[in-house]
């Protein structure tokens, strides 16, 4: 479960698409770049493997009710 998920956007104009986004994974924090196209261009170290998919699956769940509500 993704815990203190905190996003902001990249550019001053908030009609500009991106977002910083970060949170906690299993007591790891993470660091990304959410772009427009829904990519997650991770910031150092990304999820293990195995737990990728469903981390970016998370992820994208709270930018929609966070960002696209």
């Amino acid at each position: 479960m993704i815990q203190h998920f905190h996003f902001k956007p990249l550019y001053k104009n908030d009609l500009l698409p991106g977002w910083a986004i970060s949170f906690y994974y299993k007591q790891q924090l993470f660091r990304a770049e959410y772009k427009k196209d829904g990519q997650i261009a991770w910031l150092g170290d990304k999820p293990a493997e195995e737990h990728i998919s469903s981390v970016e699956k998370m992820v994208h769940e709270l930018m929609l009710f966070h960002v696209y509500d």
